[in-house]
């Protein structure tokens, strides 16, 4: 299974959609971690699955999502509840509670991925305002028998990340 991830897009509507497009052929699913200063019902917003960043305005979006696949559980958050510019622990105790494997989330901008005690945590980085290098990124998530990889994009034109990829059992 593949799905696509982008987070902290902050009022950015042609970009979603191009990246959308860009692999929709090839995914499962698409998710955005929050801060897409969108509506729900915005028409680019549309295909992802997203939840509520703390520069999203109004109830319509989710706090968290939480989403049974084939491979397992997603925990899909913004991370602004979850201290996650600090560290993982109290995403990792939310995703313990839940029985999740794999965890999205975004707020810091950093890109990155890591398996820590059979749970994948993925931050995409942000497709607008990115922090600790120069790369607007998204990423693709392959699950498969209990592995996992993480491919990272520049948003502009969908080339590789790579010194960013990770690849690892679950």
């Amino acid at each position: 299974m593949r799905f696509l991830v982008v987070s902290d897009s902050h009022g950015l509507t042609d970009e979603l959609t191009t990246i959308f497009t860009r692999h929709e052929t090839e995914i499962e699913d698409a998710f955005h971690c929050g801060d897409s200063q969108l509506a729900l019902v915005d028409e680019h917003l549309l295909p992802y699955r997203t939840v509520r960043g703390n520069c999203d305005f109004g109830g319509d979006l989710p706090l968290e999502r939480i989403e049974a696949t084939p491979e397992g559980t997603v925990l899909i958050v913004h991370g602004h509840h979850h201290d996650v510019k600090f560290d993982l622990n109290r995403l990792r105790y939310r995703a313990e509670e839940i029985g999740a494997n794999v965890v999205l989330y975004g707020h810091s901008h950093v890109a990155g991925a890591v398996i820590e005690d059979g749970v994948l945590y993925v931050n995409p980085g942000s497709i607008r305002m990115p922090r600790g290098r120069s790369d607007k990124t998204y990423a693709l998530i392959d699950l498969d028998a209990g592995q996992a990889a993480v491919r990272f994009y520049r948003s502009e034109d969908g080339t590789p990340v790579e010194d960013l990829d990770l690849s690892g059992q679950l």
